[in-house]
């Protein structure tokens, strides 16, 4: 499989995200980070440090709330994905976004997809980031590693995605970004 970021782009055009009202959350941008390796398509992701306050070990995309220097919400984006593991904003090429979402601990988080070029650097923030998590996106073809469960929250019950690669386990908010990109770019199983 090999990517083209012109297709990916065109793709994440075919839908236009669903845009939610802010409501009384606090806007928060992340990054999905897509690359080519030796002809193979990756995603990024990390694993957060256990001595965070919120999220603590964790899988997630590069990405937080939105600080008053920033002028939108691409920019909050790329501003975390710098900090946490030292991708330059100039070396990421967005594509496109996906829909709108909320997260159980108050944010609404608009993710963004982005390509940058292989091999890179990283200089991951040790106060922040564990571990740097890079999966080829065919492994997410296979239907064995997706399974979804219904959970309970604030008395409604919700579906949460769940996926398995290796010794780490995707889920929640991170698993349903995902979900939509690999169903945006046909790739769900």
């Amino acid at each position: 499989m090999n990517l083209d970021p012109g297709r990916v782009r065109q793709a994440l055009a075919r839908q236009p995200p669903r845009r939610l009202p802010p409501e009384d959350l606090r806007p928060a941008a992340v990054l999905v980070p897509l690359y080519n390796r030796e002809g193979e398509d990756y995603v990024l992701f990390t694993r957060r440090t256990e001595r965070l306050r919120h999220h603590r070990g964790e899988i997630s995309f590069p990405g937080g709330r939105r600080e008053l220097d920033d002028c939108d919400l691409v920019t909050t984006a790329l501003r975390e994905t710098r900090e946490e593991l030292g991708i330059a904003p100039d070396d990421v090429r967005i594509l496109g976004r996906l829909d709108d979402f909320f997260s159980v601990y108050g944010y609404h988080v608009t993710p963004y997809v982005g390509f940058f070029p292989w091999p890179y650097s990283f200089q991951a923030d040790p106060g922040e980031i564990a571990e740097i998590i890079e999966v080829p996106l065919a492994r997410f073809r296979d239907p064995a590693i997706h399974r979804q469960e219904d959970w309970r929250h604030r008395g409604r019950v919700h579906p949460v995605d769940f996926y398995s690669v290796d010794h780490h386990e995707i889920w929640g908010l991170t698993a349903a970004i995902l979900r939509q990109l690999l169903q945006r770019l046909g790739l769900a199983h």
